[in-house]
């Protein structure tokens, strides 16, 4: 009996466990989680309808309900505090380095990787957090993420690194046909990689005097 009830509450907590996994990993190794979570579900109604009758039955079903919104809850709350694994160099420069006379302009704009990964509405999610700003309730951001994924799904990647690497290169060239032989262009995103914070480290590092950021968010 002792094993139906332990049976009854595991199960679904794995179940909701790796349901979380399964709405939000990269599409390779979704289909595992997804196998790995029905098997979860089975067995858990297994262990419910042949473990229980009666009033046994309701609690048991309610406890295993209860079971599954907790693993649930709690690999959300993971997967929404990943960490933001974009690389930053090492600032090498020193303090009293006044640089090599040239300008840095740094292109910032939002950006979206171009393939699926959450991570800048994972930021996105926080930021609003720390603001009090309504958005979409902590259990409900798993589905939303699992939407991201499947629109990178159905088109395939994004072109938006690409887009704005033509316009920066586009950039490039007109000062360089103006006559500017010694400006340097840097690229930063928001929500892809490099970040802000990357370009102009790199753009001190390279002995920029000069550093001027220039918004791009179009709307």
């Amino acid at each position: 009996m002792l094993l139906n009830w332990l049976a009854a509450v595991l199960l679904p907590f794995a179940f909701g466990l790796l349901y979380v996994q399964f709405l939000t990993v990269h599409p390779l190794r979704m289909s595992r989680y997804l196998l790995a979570a029905t098997l979860a579900f089975v067995g858990a109604a297994v262990a419910l309808i042949g473990g229980f009758q009666g009033w046994e039955l309701v609690l048991a079903t309610l406890l295993a309900l209860a079971s599954a919104l907790a693993g649930y809850a709690l690999m959300a709350r993971k997967v929404l505090s990943r960490e933001d694994g974009r690389r930053v160099p090492t600032l090498t420069r020193r303090k009293d380095d006044p640089g090599q006379g040239h300008t840095a302009v740094i292109y910032f704009t939002h950006g979206e990787p171009e393939t699926y990964d959450p991570i800048g509405w994972i930021n996105q999610f926080r930021e609003f957090d720390r603001q009090r700003i309504a958005f979409v309730p902590l259990l409900a951001r798993p589905y939303f993420i699992h939407h991201l994924r499947k629109s990178y799904l159905r088109v395939g990647r994004s072109d938006h690194r690409r887009t704005h690497q033509q316009m920066l290169r586009s950039l490039e060239r007109s000062f360089r046909a103006a006559g500017d032989d010694t400006t340097r262009f840097y690229l930063c995103f928001l929500d892809d990689d490099p970040r802000p914070d990357a370009a102009v480290i790199q753009a001190l590092n390279d002995g920029a005097s000069c550093i001027v950021v220039s918004e791009v968010f179009l709307t």
